[in-house]
């Protein structure tokens, strides 16, 4: 006997924070324009003040923005409702433009360093004080982004679930904004140092230093999200306890081919056998709620039972 929870009202955890979810699109689509733009300043300013690190940045601030824009369509994607082919509903979809994500600012950093390995070879002259003008914009718009989609985001944190469908990509974009935020400090460091000592290798160094950084946390971004693809146990969900506090129900007899994966990171799904010493129907039913509670309250939200009797236990090999 298969049976299912029937308490799908709110699958796809919609309802609660609306509110919230605008002003996280409209933080995404701000943060979207401003690093659109803010490239190309960035690229002629790069250009102007000969800076590796600029250029480096201009790029890297370019992808970010193609990146966000792909997040912003994935989360649109990601937020219609099930249909006859896609019968979870789209919520891998975000996971989709995580992976690209990472996958852009892993490329991103291998340009960069390429870029700063050439600046240290044919060594040429920069205007520190055209890069501490720059730098001190770049702080700006970069710190302004990252205020307003971490605004936007943390109203998710405390509605329904434990974090919010946007979680990949909203800290991955996140991080990759406060990324931006330390490489322009470091820049902005690096121009008055610069400017006083004439240094320009520094500049090679900081484009070194801020790729180095941002291909370290998109490798562990990518990791995280492919873990996920491959349907891994999640980080929240201690199978052992799971199988040990089921067993602990009255009328169960053993537990068996347990599954928990997850969806997108935060919405988990659990498909498990119980065995019942017991084939009235009022008992199965009655084990059945037990074990549906204690499998939501243990943060599974789309729970899955077949029950069996010790008579009619499944036969098949993989049980």
């Amino acid at each position: 006997m298969m049976t299912h929870s029937k308490e799908h009202s709110n699958c796809n955890g919609q309802g609660g924070h609306q509110h919230h979810d605008h002003s996280h699109k409209n933080g995404l689509s701000l943060a979207f324009w401003l690093n659109l733009f803010f490239s190309v300043v960035e690229l002629i300013g790069g250009i102007f003040t000969n800076s590796t690190a600029i250029i480096a940045d201009a790029f890297h601030d370019f992808m970010d923005a193609g990146a966000i824009g792909l997040a912003i369509l994935m989360e649109k994607i990601s937020g219609h409702k099930r249909t006859a082919t896609f019968s979870y509903g789209y919520k891998r979809f975000s996971l989709l433009s995580a992976l690209i994500l990472s996958v852009f600012l892993l490329s991103g950093s291998v340009a960069m360093i390429i870029a700063a390995y050439n600046s240290f070879i044919n060594p040429k002259e920069v205007h520190s004080v055209g890069m501490l003008w720059i730098a001190l914009l770049g702080l700006a718009v970069n710190g302004f982004a990252f205020l307003r989609i971490k605004k936007g985001g943390h109203g998710h944190h405390h509605h329904g679930h434990s974090h919010g469908g946007h979680n990949h990509n909203s800290e991955s974009i996140m991080l990759h904004l406060l990324e931006d935020v330390l490489g322009w400090a470091a820049v902005l460091i690096g121009s008055v140092v610069i400017y006083y000592t004439g240094w320009n290798w520094i500049d090679g160094v900081l484009a070194t230093g801020i790729a180095l950084f941002i291909g370290f946390n998109a490798t562990k971004n990518l990791i995280s999200t492919l873990k996920v693809m491959l349907q891994s146990v999640p980080e929240d969900i201690n199978l052992d306890e799971l199988q040990n506090e089921l067993q602990k129900i009255d009328g169960v007899t053993d537990i068996h081919d347990v599954h928990v994966w997850t969806m997108d990171g935060s919405y988990n799904v659990g498909s498990l056998h119980v065995v019942i010493n017991n084939s009235k129907a009022r008992s199965e039913q009655d084990v059945m709620k037990k074990v549906i509670r204690l499998m939501r309250k243990l943060n599974i939200q789309h729970p899955t039972v077949q029950i069996e009797t010790n008579k009619n236990r499944c036969q098949f090999v993989n049980c």
